[in-house]
């Protein structure tokens, strides 16, 4: 009898958290070992309970999901590393990749998905491809040229545009005149083609200058 997979869950939704732990524990080959809710948590609790997989969520109270996955591989670089996740931005997918994360999983997948990635990533698999890491690092080297490319006024009247700030008040805000505040706008234009206050607020996303 094969030993069962040792999994700690981190999500700081306690109903989530439940419903996760009681899907996952109905499997045969399958054990939750505990949960955590934080980073800080996650970390300790990878230490005491040794688990092979920790299931963590992006968006914790007091950092990301990335955070917490640096912090275990430090404590236990063994640990397999699945993130379980709302967020569906290139930047979380990348922050993933760099935390060591073997999958990514949407959480409006099914819950057979879960418990397949499970055994994918124990039996040593990855969800990531080859070409998803490629695409995606072609992908975040055009933000920073893109990001690299912005002045700093720039960068604070595209934030604050994506932010739903009218351009006579972007103007007092920053204490410039409202054709310099327009000038800023044509040039996020031709450098992002950013011309409505929906591009800004994805644009400021991608680029992560707003959450």
């Amino acid at each position: 009898m094969t030993e069962p997979i040792r999994v700690l869950i981190v999500e700081d939704h306690q109903v989530v958290a439940d419903g996760l732990a009681a899907l996952l524990n109905d499997q045969p080959d399958i054990s939750v070992v505990g949960s955590a809710a934080s980073v800080a948590d996650s970390i300790t609790r990878t230490q005491e309970l040794k688990p092979d997989i920790v299931l963590v969520d992006f968006r914790l109270t007091d950092g990301t999901g990335a955070d917490a996955g640096a912090g275990i591989r430090q404590v236990r670089p063994d640990t397999k590393l699945i993130f379980l996740t709302r967020e569906d931005s290139d930047g979380a997918r990348f922050a993933a990749i760099e935390a060591g994360a073997s999958a990514f999983i949407h959480k409006s997948r099914a819950a057979a998905e879960v418990v397949e990635a499970i055994r994918t990533v124990a039996s040593g698999g990855s969800l990531f491809t080859p070409r998803t890491i490629a695409t995606l690092l072609n992908r975040r080297r055009a933000m920073d040229t893109q990001l690299e490319s912005l002045t700093h006024r720039e960068k604070e009247v595209l934030r604050l545009m994506a932010e739903g700030t009218s351009s006579r008040e972007i103007a007092a805000k920053l204490s410039i005149s409202y054709t310099t505040v327009r000038t800023h706008i044509r040039s996020l234009g031709s450098k992002l083609g950013v011309h409505s206050k929906l591009e800004a607020i994805v644009k400021a996303r991608e680029l992560a200058l707003i959450e």
